[in-house]
């Protein structure tokens, strides 16, 4: 059976702010502008989830979309829909809440929860902005 890729899109919204303690506020302004502001800002996200693996003989399915989507809701849309990341979060609390840093957190989630039986994690991919997206691509096989 060849192995084939499913991307599963998911929505949620969130508020952050990019600011980085060390520096002082003129040169967080400098460095973010807008994406700096005391009062956070928020953005509608699209999370991209891409699992890996065989289809099915039995089902015609390389894995059962409604088991992917709760695993997802679960374990990353409930967490970060209509949040505040940079105070609701513990992962952004030593973390910039950049969407890079999102990414990587939303992968360690996944991981970290990854039902048994289900195919690879392959790839990671967060929509910001119709102008900022993010893509991880997942090395390791999750088992």
């Amino acid at each position: 059976m060849p192995t084939v890729r499913l991307t599963r899109n998911y929505h949620f919204s969130a508020s952050h702010r990019l600011h980085l303690p060390n520096l002082s506020d003129e040169e967080n302004r400098r460095l973010f502008g807008k994406c700096n502001n005391p009062y956070g800002h928020g953005h509608n996200y699209i999370l991209a989830v891409t699992v890996e693996g065989e289809v099915s003989p039995v089902t015609g399915l390389v894995v059962d979309s409604a088991a992917l989507d709760e695993a997802v809701h679960r374990e990353v849309v409930s967490v970060y829909d209509h949040k505040y990341l940079n105070r609701d979060l513990p992962s952004f609390a030593s973390t910039t809440a950049t969407t890079e840093n999102m990414a990587i957190d939303v992968r360690n989630r996944l991981h970290a929860a990854w039902p048994s039986g289900f195919p690879a994690l392959a790839h990671i991919r967060v929509q910001e902005t119709k102008r900022n997206v993010i893509e991880l691509p997942v090395i390791e096989e999750v088992v």
